[in-house]
């Protein structure tokens, strides 16, 4: 497999041999609801860490959040809450945001002020190989004490100098010196050998990964937007201190734009998650997320996700009706060739998929081979009321297969409902078979409207699925 490493800016290889991938995924800072933008990223590190399992690779991904910064308090003061309550809120509501997009979820998620310790000890260390300094409000690092800064983002002195977040210091030696310590009269703060006060912004990533992966990280990643100053600052703090590499590969995602322009809280066109979730879906969301290369910029539209959602109703369409046919052993025991020659181009998309996946996580070509997957199965199933047993069982699995990776979630419901509703599509069907049209379409609405089911009828049978939010 390989990733393009923002380092090196080339692809390389992932060590698939060992067994074993350390990620180590920069999280979100909990003083609001997360949006579309965090959604792509938290995603595509999901596709990522599902498509490694399948490899039988041990994953072990670590994803922290931030839960004391200026922001945190000054939305703590707005709501006349402690920072605490804030940041517990929003985890909360992450989790149920990130739970409703089936994401298999991070080995741990640390926190910023379960680590406190780590922190000082990281700084403390810096300081005695006097790498940093104390000045009027905190502890800085001396950047010209890293000669390799700016390896991560290739850019210039005056570059940095315009993108850092300047710190209003004085007795700063160079103005591109980063925080990793600030003081403060203002709580929540944290004693520490310095005087009182919180940590930075960029060495809380560093002691976290450095506690729970080590001096060896083989992914590391995040959104594009965090390249400099964060991971910029990341590397040189961490390799300033162990001598050793960081981290292998830097992998970075995309942001999500809204007309072409990128999402911000001024020109109020940010979409959260929970808002987006209440018309469109989950599947449909992930979809989006997926639909082009993850280092590349996606335009979020009505018009994508109305394409996105009939793509879904396929999906969904193809997944109900194989499971029907299997559930009701609707299978000829005749050998049909043609079912052999379909088996075969149904795994050639699948394997066109995974190849697509091990060469940079290539989504815009891998949903592709995906969705021909699905026109293929579906154009078999309108086409045959009666399949071999081997086609519909290898069919229904290597479906599934997708789905796991995708992520995408089927709902179904329990055995007792879905023991009513087909006693009622039988009845349904048994007046058709009598010429009833009116009593079956009766049937039919109440079935519709008490179940909220589709039925879809073939010449022979009828199957059913139950609608979701994917479908409006």
């Amino acid at each position: 497999m390989k990733l393009y490493n923002t380092l090196s800016n080339k692809l390389e290889d992932v060590n698939l041999n060992q067994k074993k991938i350390n990620i180590y995924l920069c999280g979100v800072t909990v003083y609001e609801e997360c949006h579309i933008g965090h959604a792509r990223t938290i995603i595509v590190f999901d596709v990522l860490k599902r498509f490694l399992k399948t490899n039988d690779i041990n994953v072990t991904l670590i994803q922290n959040f931030t839960d004391i910064d200026d922001k945190i308090i000054t939305r703590a003061v707005k709501e006349n809450l402690t920072a605490q309550e804030i940041s517990r809120k929003y985890i909360e509501r992450y989790f149920k945001d990130f739970d409703a997009l089936n994401v298999e979820g991070a080995t741990t998620y640390p926190l910023v002020t379960e680590n406190m310790k780590e922190i000082i000890d990281f700084v403390q260390k810096l300081m005695d190989k006097k790498i940093a300094y104390l000045g009027l409000n905190g502890i800085y690092f001396r950047v010209n004490q890293f000669p390799e800064y700016g390896k991560l983002s290739k850019k210039n002195i005056e570059e940095m100098n315009s993108g850092a977040r300047i710190e209003v210091d004085e007795t700063k030696e160079d103005p591109r010196d980063f925080a990793l310590w600030k003081f403060s009269s203002k709580n929540p703060t944290w004693p520490s050998p310095w005087g009182n006060g919180r940590p930075g912004w960029h060495i809380e990533c560093s002691a976290m990964a450095l506690k729970y992966l080590g001096h060896s990280i083989d992914i590391h990643g995040g959104g594009q937007d965090l390249i400099f100053p964060h991971h910029e600052n990341e590397i040189a703090q961490s390799e300033a201190l162990s001598g050793t590499q960081f981290a292998k590969i830097w992998m970075h995602v995309g942001m999500v734009t809204i007309k072409s322009e990128k999402m911000s809280k001024s020109i109020g066109n940010t979409i959260k998650i929970s808002d987006i979730l209440n018309t469109t879906g989950p599947n449909v969301i992930r979809l989006f997320c997926l639909s082009s290369h993850y280092s590349k910029p996606i335009d979020y539209s009505d018009n994508i996700l109305l394409e996105l959602k009939n793509k879904w109703r396929q999906i969904a369409n193809a997944f109900h009706e194989l499971e029907f046919r299997t559930r009701n052993n609707m299978s000829s025991s005749q050998v049909e060739p043609n079912n052999e020659i379909d088996e075969v181009e149904l795994s050639g998309y699948y394997q066109e998929f995974r190849k697509e996946l091990e060469n940079d996580l290539n989504f815009s070509l891998a949903m592709t081979a995906f969705y021909k997957f699905i026109n293929k199965l579906n154009n078999v199933l309108t086409t045959n009321d009666w399949l071999t047993a081997s086609f519909l069982n290898n069919s229904n699995e290597t479906l599934k297969q997708f789905l796991n990776i995708i992520g995408l979630k089927i709902r179904n419901v329990d055995e007792a409902q879905r023991i009513e509703i087909e006693a009622l599509i039988e009845k349904r069907n048994t007046l058709r078979k009598n010429k009833e049209y009116n009593r079956s379409d009766i049937v039919r609405s109440q079935i519709e409207t008490i179940y909220n089911i589709e039925l879809i009828d073939h010449k022979n049978f009828t199957f059913w699925k139950k609608r979701t939010t994917d479908d409006w």
